[in-house]
């Protein structure tokens, strides 16, 4: 269960569809929910009091009763993870961009992912109902079994977590690369059984699949044949090679979000 909610909103259109959604969370989860708001320092007085109008609105339409407004002033990404850490939040939201100098991209956006330190949550669809499919990247990382075990707890007890490890397979023959498969299919089957005792007996019901191949194509497919509403990531892997892999799948999929995106460092 998470209990602080923080939404970093930046007034765009995008913005308030993720403050539909962290609403949605801040019920589903019993959780407070703060939103936040970094001023330019280069703007008057003027463009700072429109933006707080607009905020209100903003809060008035979309956010519960007794929601908080933080308005803050500074470069937005130190802004940010100074009151995560300030606020004692336990899940940041942001809305996701479709175009590449929005408030929150670019470095921006890399930065607080790489910093964040509680799961961050991109939110690309303006959905509000609760997740019902999620998609979760697993290897064999701290970070990878910590992203899973997030997404469990994030997601409603009706709905589905189907975790997806790819493989590079030993050059062979059809017969060894098949060995081998099965060889990670038991030892994913091991590591998501030891994960599934962490987890809170009501939740998600788990499942998984094993593939070999490149692992963006593989991902990219399942999140098609099992129309996941929410993919979850670990920021990097088990390795010097997985963390570099894993990292720039995070950040690829933070950019180009096809669904909502909860990444957990």
């Amino acid at each position: 269960m998470f209990t602080h909610i923080l939404i970093a909103h930046d007034l765009r259109d995008t913005a308030d569809m993720a403050l539909r959604r962290a609403a949605q969370l801040a019920e589903q989860h019993g959780a407070r929910l703060s939103v936040l708001h970094v001023l330019d320092p280069a703007q008057t007085s003027e463009q700072h009091e429109k933006a707080r109008q607009a905020l209100d609105r903003s809060l008035t339409a979309f956010a519960p009763g007794g929601s908080a407004l933080l308005v803050r002033s500074g470069k937005p990404s130190e802004v940010v993870l100074q009151e995560v850490q300030a606020q004692a939040c336990d899940l940041l939201v942001l809305g996701g961009h479709q175009q590449r100098h929005d408030f929150f991209s670019g470095t921006s956006l890399d930065r607080i992912a790489r910093q964040c330190p509680v799961p961050l949550l991109l939110v690309a669809r303006n959905e509000i109902q609760p997740y019902s499919r999620a998609l979760s990247a697993i290897d064999f990382s701290l970070c990878a079994c910590s992203a899973l075990e997030q997404g469990y707890r994030l997601l409603p007890a009706d709905a589905q977590l189907h975790a997806v490890h790819v493989f590079d397979p030993d050059k062979g023959t059809p017969g060894q690369i098949e060995a081998q498969q099965q060889i990670q299919r038991a030892l994913i089957e091991q590591l998501l059984h030891d994960e599934a005792q962490k987890l809170p007996d009501k939740g998600a019901r788990l499942s998984h699949s094993v593939y070999d191949g490149g692992i963006l194509r593989r991902l990219q497919e399942q999140l098609k044949v099992q129309r996941s509403d929410l993919l979850v990531l670990g920021s990097h892997g088990r390795s010097a090679l997985s963390q570099a892999l894993l990292g720039s799948l995070a950040q690829h999929f933070l950019h180009k979000a096809p669904c909502d995106v909860l990444v957990v460092r």
